[in-house]
């Protein structure tokens, strides 16, 4: 029997406000245990949280961004359960009204569009973390846990999928395209690390027709997109083995272990009447005006797959191209800014564009270039020293001639990244001004044919292929300056 998987995720993004949901205290990852809370945040008795105003905007922006239905009315649920981490003994959570539901997501997997719905967005607080050391040898040897509550009350978004996901490998696109879209709209960082966006999974399996679904179990502790998939792809495999052999799968939570790269029971699954929830009485419910939903959409950049779709029609990029260029904000913006100061500098030089080729010549640049710059020094592209400003020069240096394209993209590129000075000044500075005078280069052409007059022959044969060898030679002996163009107009000339 066939079968196939039926999954859910829930996704905890953690909010970039500077303060808790409820209460003033810091939200910075990485300072000492216990430095970070106040008497709201512990759940001393008596003391009543105030809603981060931010935290909440953030909500109501990324449901916007998800084409969520940004819900008039919202309010606060207590939802009870007792871990050492949970100083209050419940969570303030969301629960009945959710601030957001019913959006969706486009993914894009094996060349397929899948629209993947979004039950709810909701927000809540975080629980704090437990902290497990081991002692051994001598008396009073034993293991020890303690609770850090810094991390009790940063504010969480958890993002609930319909069960719309059919493969480990949509389950990772889907988290990908989330972690992007929250990213770029400037409310979580995506830092799977550091814990900043968590993902739990909720499979089951049925064979393949039937409508109804499967018992599910749920699977926590995944922290990056490749456990994402190999968390599923065992689980799937693990449910499918159980009922074969003629067993029950168990409503329950299981933890995946990355180490031995399998999950493992944890306890048995709750239901929602199993934490008890009911309105939280320290909350007044939430009004959402329409005017505060408009000005937040508004304010909104251009979404990740506006900008793509925009990057091929206007500036006629390839997919793959505009694909890379939206990874992430800071490069979509760095070439949209190259471009433009492309354009301005050759306007001011009276050049003749096709804005399409100038953006092909930019796009091209970033992507096969200052990529590997970048990933050779660990930095953001707005960590580099080569601005949209110089980049702009360096396209305008190459558009007019004043130096070859081959250059830019080595000799020139390399000094921009080391002193952070203009390409113009680096072309003039290091000589490096093309050579465009034909009967200049006509010699280092004649010189090469003369020296290797068996290729030439080869070439006279039909073996087109050499025709690199021979510009490869002339730029060689021209140190590169040579204009590419003409090198290959009188080098076919005189081979014909």
């Amino acid at each position: 029997m066939k079968y196939e998987a039926v999954i859910g995720l829930e996704v905890h993004a953690q909010m970039l406000t500077d303060s808790k949901i409820f209460c003033g205290c810091s939200t910075k990852f990485g300072s000492e245990p216990n430095t970070q809370t106040c008497q709201i945040c512990i759940g001393m008795p008596g003391v009543l949280p105030v809603l981060n105003k931010k935290a909440f905007e953030f909500a109501i922006s990324t449901g916007l961004a998800t084409n969520c239905k940004i819900s008039p009315y919202s309010r606060f649920a207590r939802k009870n359960y007792f871990y050492p981490d949970l100083p209050k003994g419940y969570q303030i959570s969301q629960y009945e009204l959710p601030i957001c539901e019913h959006g969706f997501l486009e993914i894009v997997v094996n060349g397929e569009d899948r629209k993947i719905g979004i039950t709810r967005i909701h927000m809540e607080e975080d629980a704090g973390k437990n902290i497990h050391e081991s002692t051994s040898g001598g008396q009073g040897s034993g293991n020890y846990s303690f609770v850090d509550l810094n991390r009790t009350g940063v504010p969480l978004m958890e993002i609930v999928s319909e069960p719309d996901i059919r493969s480990p490998k949509e389950a990772a696109e889907y988290m990908k395209k989330l972690r992007e879209l929250v990213r770029w709209i400037g409310v979580c960082d995506g830092d799977m690390e550091e814990g900043s966006l968590r993902c739990d999974a909720n499979v089951s399996v049925r064979p393949v027709g039937q409508k109804g679904y499967g018992t599910r179990a749920e699977v926590k502790n995944i922290n990056s997109f490749k456990f994402v998939e190999k968390a599923l792809e065992y689980e799937i495999k693990r449910q499918i083995k159980v009922i074969e052999e003629g067993g029950k799968i168990i409503q329950e939570t299981r933890l995946w272990d990355s180490n031995k790269g399998i999950t493992e029971s944890m306890r048995t699954k709750e239901e929602a009447h199993d934490y008890r929830y009911f309105p939280d009485p320290d909350l007044v419910p939430i009004t959402v005006e329409q005017k505060l939903i408009d000005g937040l959409k508004a304010s909104l950049p251009e979404l990740p797959d506006a900008k793509r779709k925009r990057f091929v029609s206007e500036y006629g990029l390839p997919q793959y191209d505009a694909d890379l260029l939206t990874e992430e904000k800071s490069t979509a913006e760095y070439f949209e800014k190259a471009l433009e100061k492309a354009v301005e500098e050759l306007v001011k030089l009276g050049v003749r564009i096709d804005l399409k080729i100038v953006a092909k010549i930019v796009a091209n640049l970033i992507i096969t270039n200052i990529f590997k710059h970048l990933k050779e020094e660990d930095k953001e592209i707005n960590e580099t020293p080569l601005t949209p400003g110089h980049l702009g020069n360096l396209v305008s240096c190459v558009a007019v001639g004043s130096t070859s394209i081959t250059m830019a993209k080595t000799t020139i590129l390399d000094e921009v990244f080391k002193s952070g000075k203009m390409p113009e000044v680096i072309v003039k500075e290091k000589g490096l001004i093309q050579i465009s005078d034909s009967s200049e280069i006509e010699k280092a052409v004649d010189e090469v044919i003369a020296k290797n007059p068996k290729e030439v022959e080869r070439f006279k044969a039909g073996d087109e292929k050499l025709l690199g060898f021979f510009v490869g030679q002339i730029m060689k002996l021209t140190k590169g300056k040579a204009n590419p163009q003409i090198v290959n107009e009188l080098l076919r000339k005189k081979l014909s």
